[in-house]
């Protein structure tokens, strides 16, 4: 059996970093999917591409599929880089703006 250890990236609809602090076990799945001719959904015999598994650090995950015989690809999380202004949220809205700020 075959998974993916990797830490999810953040949503690009918002600009926060909640759910990215954890490590997800994810199982690769062993069969195709199939389209139903009647309705046209996709469905699959593989239980297992359907669990995702939440871990508090990498080694904890690696650890359990070591206990579980799962042999796991992990992805390394490419980091951001920080984005600081000097002044912040605020120098939108400056009165003392040297440059004329138009949208």
């Amino acid at each position: 059996m075959r998974a993916r250890i990797y830490q999810p990236a953040k949503t690009a609809m918002s600009s926060g970093t909640a759910k990215t602090r954890v490590w997800v076990l994810e199982y690769a799945p062993d069969s195709a999917r199939e389209v139903d001719p009647l309705m046209g959904w996709t469905s699959s015999n593989d239980m297992q591409s359907q669990v995702t598994l939440q871990f508090e650090s990498k080694d904890a995950a690696l650890e359990y599929a070591k206990d579980h015989n799962i042999t796991a690809d992990v992805i390394e999380p490419k980091k951001r880089k920080v984005n600081i202004r000097q002044r912040g949220y605020g120098e939108n809205f400056a009165t003392d703006r040297r440059t004329v700020w138009t949208h």
